[in-house]
């Protein structure tokens, strides 16, 4: 790797942190960005999980005030997203790749509509909020961060915006707070048994922790209809682009 391709994963790092927090597509920047360096997909894919714990750490440090206040539920869900984050490790290490291939774009476009339809479903059926539907959302997102996570953020929004009564900012937090928690369980997997690029993962961690830290003050401006739509839409994007 040169100093040209090192620096240029710390801008898209940047970018990657930014995107992710505000938008929760954070490996449709980072992903390429490694592929682009050189690294192969494998090898980008669980570099990339490494250095997306810096978007969580960096995006917790300056919110950590909205998540003081949420005592065991928050730990609930913390502990079920590394039990997902170590399943989904697990799952790229020895699954075949095509096992989560087909299912991902679906999923990104029920999440993406569901957040276009927010207000309507919210106005007609409430909350969702049977007890169990979080945290059974929270393990499975968990084992999607864990294995790949492009559009991990926009599924869990989703469920955060349908099943309870967080706010879009909120949500923001809990979002990259409890992927980065995956991403840290699947990280230290992949560091021991999968093919880590670490001068890789140093430069992209490196921006994308700027990405995060700047990423709450960001979407505390926007206007949650805007952020929500906005989401929506790039959201549908996305999963035409993994469906290619």
């Amino acid at each position: 790797m040169t100093v040209l391709d090192f620096f240029l994963l710390v801008v898209a790092g940047f970018f990657t942190g930014l995107i992710g927090f505000v938008t929760g597509m954070a490996s449709i920047v980072s992903y390429p960005a490694l592929l682009a360096v050189g690294l192969t997909p494998v090898s980008a894919n669980v570099t990339n999980t490494v250095a997306m714990v810096a978007v969580g750490v960096g995006a917790t440090a300056n919110s950590g005030r909205e998540l003081l206040d949420r005592g065991a539920t928050l730990v609930r869900w913390a502990v079920l997203s590394a039990v997902g984050g170590l399943l989904g490790a697990l799952a790229l290490l020895v699954a075949p790749a095509e096992a989560f291939e087909i299912i991902v774009p679906f999923l990104v476009v029920l999440a993406s509509i569901a957040l276009l339809v927010q207000p309507l479903v919210r106005r007609h059926v409430g909350e969702l909020s049977a007890p169990w539907i979080v945290p059974v959302g929270v393990l499975l997102i968990g084992v999607y961060g864990g294995y790949f996570g492009a559009g991990a953020g926009v599924i869990y929004l989703s469920l955060m915006l349908l099943c309870t009564s967080e706010s879009v900012w909120s949500a923001s937090v809990l979002k990259s707070f409890l992927l980065g928690i995956a991403n840290l369980v699947a990280a230290v997997g992949f560091a021991i048994f999968g093919p880590v690029h670490w001068g890789a993962a140093l430069g992209l961690a490196l921006g994308a922790f700027v990405g995060g830290w700047c990423g709450p003050p960001v979407v505390k401006v926007i206007p949650p209809s805007v952020l929500r739509v906005t989401v929506g839409v790039l959201g549908l994007g996305l999963a035409v682009y993994l469906a290619r």
